[in-house]
């Protein structure tokens, strides 16, 4: 498993799997995404996205619209997506990340805390009541210093096993050739030249 930008061509993907989880489209751009795929599969398994909000006193920065795809969940994924999330807050800039939220539980085991509407600068407020008003009835405001972020040991472990569940085993053991309808004792080799 690894998480990496989201590309222009997975904008339909995202976009799809956004509304079917219910999630925040507003003002979509896919290069503002992380995919987290599994390496021997090319399957996606989650995604996540930061938004930068411009206001009159400089910039603020949001962790929004995070999901994990069924089969995925509780693998460590969306740990590892937000953990690609703060890392492009930090490069950005930013010392601090919002979060606006109706699962704050997930967000604190990271380090984020939960915060006062009055502590959220003005844009977010708006940005909170809306959220409210349409997907999210219950979210809450969170924050966190990107250098108090911390991954949760058995989370960082998971991921690094990560399978789709229902997904099948691999088997190292070699197939007897008559799982293939192959007779061994009469078949010739593809390169016998007898």
């Amino acid at each position: 498993m690894y998480v990496r930008d989201a590309k222009n061509r997975e904008e339909v993907w995202l976009l799809d799997h956004i509304e079917a989880m219910g999630l925040d489209e507003t003002a979509f751009r896919s290069r503002d995404y992380v995919i987290a795929l599994d390496e021997q599969s090319g399957t996606k398994a989650g995604f996540g996205r930061i938004r930068i909000h411009r206001t009159e006193g400089g910039e603020l920065c949001e962790l929004t619209s995070i999901g994990v795809l069924d089969g995925w969940r509780g693998q460590g994924v969306g740990a590892h997506v937000v953990e690609r999330l703060i890392e492009h807050a930090r490069d950005e800039g930013f010392e601090r990340v919002y979060s606006l939220t109706d699962e704050p539980g997930y967000l604190t085991q990271f380090g984020f805390r939960g915060i006062s509407t009055d502590e959220l600068p003005a844009k977010l407020q708006d940005r909170l009541e809306t959220k409210r008003g349409n997907i999210a009835p219950d979210a809450v405001p969170l924050a966190i210093e990107v250098g108090e972020f911390g991954m949760p040991a058995d989370l960082r472990e998971r991921f690094k096993t990560a399978r789709e569940d229902g997904a099948d085993e691999p088997d190292d053991a070699d197939e007897p050739a008559e799982d293939f309808g192959i007779d061994p004792d009469t078949a010739t080799y593809k390169y016998d030249t007898s």
